[in-house]
């Protein structure tokens, strides 16, 4: 007698509801709970397995995502109708999970075909990037960048392209202030990263995100290969795309002379988002991805853990890594700072999550984050970083950043981060420039339907073909891969050259 697969996933023995699998019909008999689906449950949501009566805490993977409503019994539909989100005292363990990291010795770490900068860092991607300090200078560089056709760029077929990072702010804001300092940190760090081998600066010249200042105040210099244009004093727009123009020229042959060379894995700085999460998410694509990030620490590389608002509700699965009292307190400071700053606003912070986030299972932030968490792995956690700051220490790190992934992904490549990995369930469209973005998937039915956008395929874990851990190592060879140069989906359809947004957190006046 042929024995048919559970359509129910068990994440833990504790848990007193199960994931669908596959979506389960009304009456559907489920011998694993010894009952029948009491409605239907499309498939990522959750079902109770057993009886949970009201205000009774409610767990998947053994950890609270919030109480019963009301009373749910076995075969019920779990979702947001009848679970509801509740505040608990979460103690932060600084330091109780913190395990030494099996470092594998430099001769044996992985290597990939990267782009050594004069300074020594490492870029995966060979690009001239063209910022503007203010909204007044975006069409301005636009212009330029569009000159360098794929035409006019056959003759250097070492550089990626030219790219422009248009921005919508860098005037009618305050200044001194957090948002002025967060803007100029971002361009900074764009202007500085390892995958752009020139960098032009366009300003209008009365803004308050004045050039020279930018300059100066974040100890940039200016060279063959960082130059700067100020519209006002050039001669206005027409003039300014044309020195913009052949300000690049002169750079391009330099850059074209660079070449990729073998370098330790060491030198990657990964990016970690997710967008559209799903009920497989916290299964598939995001613990396959920690498993991966486990790989890269162990080879001395850095992975990089953002969107603050989606680990609300599970950071002592963070400070509990936290390597000293100091890097798990300023976590939760971080986190502090969120609950004062999205206060009195419908934000994620506060508990509701996305329309995608709850068609595709999730019931609330709670939900949401301990997903999310997972994509950092299980190794400690080395620091804290504020947004766009520079990443000076290896191994898994975390950056502040809202949840919005063109924010955050703007904020991780700023701070250094020279590929990103974005997990996905419902079939985010995203990427990113200097920095590729490789995009996992969580279901293989999302994969399937998407697959001209998506890189990899996490849902075989749900099939029943890979483990994590499998999957995981997957993951750290197409990394390896997309890092040497091979183009990642979103690389092939053009996309990153509207996904630079810098954090707005400021008035505009």
């Amino acid at each position: 007698m042929t024995k048919h697969p559970s359509p129910l996933i068990r994440l833990h023995a504790n848990d007193n509801v199960l994931v669908a699998k596959t979506a389960l019909s009304l009456g559907q008999d489920l011998p694993e709970i010894g009952t029948r689906a009491r409605a239907q449950v499309p498939p990522g949501h959750k079902i109770a397995s057993r009886r949970i009566v009201a205000g009774e805490r409610i767990l998947k993977y053994d950890t609270v995502i919030g109480v019963a409503a009301r009373d749910i019994e076995a075969g019920d539909y779990v979702h947001s109708h009848n679970l509801e989100l509740v505040d608990f005292e979460r103690d932060p363990g600084f330091g109780l999970d913190v395990r030494p990291v099996d470092y594998l010795p430099e001769a044996q770490r992985a290597t990939f075909m990267g782009f050594v900068r004069p300074d020594g860092r490492v870029g995966t991607r060979n690009f001239i990037g063209i910022l503007s300090s203010v909204n007044c200078s975006a069409t301005v560089i636009r212009n330029i960048a569009a000159w360098f056709t794929p035409e006019r760029m056959a003759a250097f077929p070492n550089v990626d392209g030219v790219v422009a990072f248009a921005q919508t702010s860098g005037c009618g804001m305050s200044s001194p202030s957090e948002h002025f300092d967060v803007l100029r940190r971002t361009l900074a760090g764009y202007a500085r990263h390892p995958n752009l081998a020139g960098v032009l600066i366009v300003g209008l010249g009365c803004e308050r995100n004045q050039v020279s200042s930018l300059v100066e105040s974040q100890g940039l210099q200016e060279s063959k290969l960082m130059r700067t244009l100020v519209m006002q004093d050039v001669g206005g727009t027409r003039v300014t795309i044309a020195a913009g123009v052949a300000a690049i020229e002169e750079m391009l042959p330099e850059a074209n002379a660079a070449r990729r060379q073998p370098v330790s894995a060491s030198h990657l700085k990964i990016g970690l988002e997710c967008g559209g999460s799903d009920g497989f998410s916290g299964i598939t694509a995001n613990p396959a991805l920690g498993a991966a990030m486990d790989i890269l620490v162990r080879h001395g590389g850095t992975a990089i853990l953002s969107e603050t608002p989606e680990i609300h509700g599970v950071e002592y699965m963070l400070t509990r890594r936290a390597v000293t009292p100091e890097v798990g307190q300023k976590l939760l400071d971080r986190l502090a700072w969120w609950e004062r700053y999205t206060q009195g606003h419908n934000a994620q912070f506060n508990g509701v999550v996305g329309h995608g986030n709850q068609a595709g299972g999730l019931a609330n932030i709670f939900e949401k984050s301990l997903g999310s968490a997972m994509k950092g792995g299980t190794t400690p956690l080395q620091a804290v970083y504020e947004y766009a700051e520079e990443i000076d220490k290896a191994g898994f790190v975390f950056m502040d950043s809202p949840g919005y992934d063109p924010v955050a992904s703007t904020g991780q490549i700023a701070s250094g981060a020279n590929l990103i990995c974005f997990t996905t369930g419902r079939g985010s469209m995203f990427g990113s420039k200097p920095a590729p973005t490789i995009k996992l998937a969580s279901n293989t039915p999302m994969f399937k339907r998407l697959e001209e956008d998506m890189d990899i395929n996490c849902g075989l874990i749900i099939d029943g073909e890979l483990t994590v851990a499998q999957m995981g190592e997957k993951i750290f060879e197409h990394i390896l891969r997309a890092a040497s140069g091979h183009p990642t989906k979103s690389e092939a359809l053009g996309l990153g050259d509207n996904e630079f947004v810098p954090w707005h957190m400021g008035i505009v006046s």
